[in-house]
């Protein structure tokens, strides 16, 4: 049986292609270099690394996991050679600035680099995921200084970045840190407190680990309005860049967890022997704003770990559904057959593959919005496609892990019994799904984002302009019909049509109820952020559709092509048809909710 991981590139390069426009990007200032060609090149060369040095490592680390002590953490075996590697092959700075040692590509090339890493070794994968959220926070809002001292390293991978945001009393509750940070006359801070669930707060795979820390100076006032953010290094670093002494940030324990075995996910405390010393970056009291720029880049990144995680899944129940003979054919077969050839597996496996094609295309269409809203010389489009990334982001996060939840589930299903047992590997990627739900926000933080600062803020006039270039492609679709061949794309409009009509309802619905009953509308926020999710996949499968038919038309005979459309046939049949009742869910659903007393639980 194969747990082996091959980078999906043919569609992956489709998407970038025809999707997210990369020639587009490339035109945009400082983007130049991500011609198809080179782009191209960058995936295949990723796609090896990925396949031949992460893959291998996925299921041994799961085994052995991590290990603590006095302090330390020991990384499985094999991870650090493969984090060198990582690092001296020029991964790790992607994206990052040149002027700070990074290859400045867009966005949208890194968001197709990481979707592989993630895919090829989750746990590993989350280590340059904190450093880069950490090297934007201070690129954006650290000092000349501190981008001088910190930013080459980190860029580099020489060293790792961590975010500590949340302690034991707090939860995702942020108002509630009680860290504390002491100026000491000289510019530093003294940082005391203690932080949960940091993820790679300690281990040995770098010389240094800089931690961006949030806490409260003594004159702060109460609530989020009076939290700062501190960068604070494992090791000091002395003026000429070298490594100073240790500083008193140290990792008491790690957590002992569902999945993602070899990434150490750390309680780290400051301060227990005289403070630990810590940078303020920015303004006093603005910490939270900035660390939302990390926490960001962190959901979108979590979002393609809901992809590449059900791509994963996918694989390995293709494999096994190719090779695991049993029972006879519903009709037309003699003795036993491959799995593959049972109605309900192939409704399973492209339940799998429809909703994974449908969440590559809306991530990677984000990411180039994302560089659009960045590089663009017109303010007016940078506006506009930041507005359609902020309305996003919330969505890509939360619709693409819940459903990469399901995707691992159904990865399980395929295998039948063989899949409840550790060695096959699908109950791996099972546990290793269930945490993006969680961290970096639930999917109930992320749908009262997507509905009260994305959509009743606005009055929902971005949704609206989104859901005129979703009314524009089912048209498109229905436009075609010329052929009994083309009997897909009608049916493709009409699904298509029906989600949207139902998303516009639902949004109404929102936009109108928010101010007057806001609690009876946000029981409806996560069927909505749903919904969102499927009709905006929906959309990109039909324009996928679309390319693909044209592709068809100019001569292209690749067998790939009619297989875009058949899956986009199947994601409207099966998976757009939820539309309605997600609707319905909205608009009706709060009072059932909300209607019992504790009594009655």
């Amino acid at each position: 049986m194969s747990t082996a991981y091959v980078a999906p590139l043919k569609d992956m390069q489709f998407v970038l292609n025809r999707l997210a426009g990369i020639d587009r990007i490339a035109q945009l200032p400082g983007c130049e270099e991500a011609t198809s060609d080179v782009v191209d090149a960058i995936l295949e060369e990723a796609g090896k690394f990925a396949g031949g040095v992460l893959a291998p490592l996925n299921q041994e680390g799961d085994k052995l996991g991590v290990k603590w002590h006095d302090k330390q953490v020991t990384m499985p075996p094999g991870f650090g050679e493969a984090y060198r590697q990582f690092v001296e092959a020029g991964w790790n700075g992607l994206s990052c600035d040149s002027e700070f040692g990074g290859q400045g590509l867009p966005k949208v090339v890194a968001a197709a680099v990481q979707e592989m890493w993630k895919a090829s070794n989750i746990a590993f994968s989350l280590c340059p995921l904190l450093t880069l959220g950490a090297i934007e926070a201070l690129a954006l809002c650290g000092t000349a200084k501190q981008k001088e001292t910190f930013l080459p390293n980190m860029v580099s991978g020489l060293w790792t970045g961590t975010m500590n945001l949340t302690e034991p009393q707090a939860g995702s509750d942020l108002a509630a840190v009680r860290s504390r940070a002491v100026p000491q006359g000289d510019g530093s801070y003294r940082i005391f407190g203690q932080k949960i669930f940091i993820t790679y707060g300690e281990h040995d795979m770098a010389e240094n680990i800089v931690h961006l820390v949030l806490a409260r100076t003594p004159d702060a006032p109460e609530g989020v309005k009076g939290i700062s953010l501190f960068v604070v290094p494992k090791f000091l670093v002395n003026d000429d860049g070298s490594l100073g002494q240790r500083n008193d940030a140290w990792c008491v324990s790690i957590e002992h967890k569902l999945g993602i075995h070899a990434s150490p996910t750390c309680v780290m405390a400051y301060g227990d022997n005289g403070g630990a010393v810590g940078y303020l970056i920015g303004k006093e009291n603005d910490g939270l704003k900035y660390m939302f720029v990390m926490m960001n880049a962190a959901r979108f990144a979590v979002g393609l770990e809901g992809l590449a995680i059900g791509e994963r899944a996918y694989q390995l129940a293709l494999s096994y559904a190719k090779e695991r003979t049993q029972g006879r054919a519903i009709e037309g077969s003699a003795g036993p057959v491959a799995i593959i050839h049972h109605p309900d597996v192939r409704r399973m496996l492209m339940l799998m593959k429809s909703q994974i094609e449908a969440m590559r295309a809306l991530a990677y269409v984000v990411a180039a919005a994302h560089d659009v809203a960045l590089q663009h010389p017109d303010e007016a489009e940078r506006r506009r496609n930041q507005a359609f990334v902020d309305l996003m982001i919330p969505v890509v996060k939360g619709w693409s892990t819940e459903t990469g939840n399901e995707i691992a589930y159904l990865g399980v299903q395929v295998h039948g019994g063989m899949g409840y047992i550790e060695e096959t590997g699908a109950a791996q990627h099972l546990r290793d799904a269930r945490i993006t739900t969680i961290y970096e926000g639930t999917t109930g933080i992320q749908a009262n984002d997507l509905i009260g600062r994305k959509l009743a803020r606005d009055g929902g006039a971005t949704l609206k302009a989104v859901i005129a270039l979703i009314e524009q492609t089912a048209t498109d679709l229905a436009g075609i019909g010329d052929s009994d061949a083309d009997a897909d794309f009608v049916a493709i409009a009409t699904a298509l049509r029906a989600g949207v009509a139902a998303l516009s309802r639902a949004a109404a619905y929102i936009v109108t109820g928010y101010g007057s009953d806001i609690r009876g509308v946000s029981v409806g926020a996560v069927p909505f952020l749903k919904l969102l999710g499927i009709v905006a996949g929906g959309w990109q499968m039909a324009r996928a559709a679309l390319a693909a038919r044209a592709d068809i038309a100019a001569g292209n005979a690749d067998p790939f092509l009619p297989a875009k459309i058949v899956t986009t046939r199947f994601y409207a049949d099966h998976v757009l048809s939820a539309a309605s009742g997600l609707c319905e869910t909205v608009v009706s659903g709060g009072a059932g909710a909300l209607a019992l007393t504790e009594e009655q639980f």
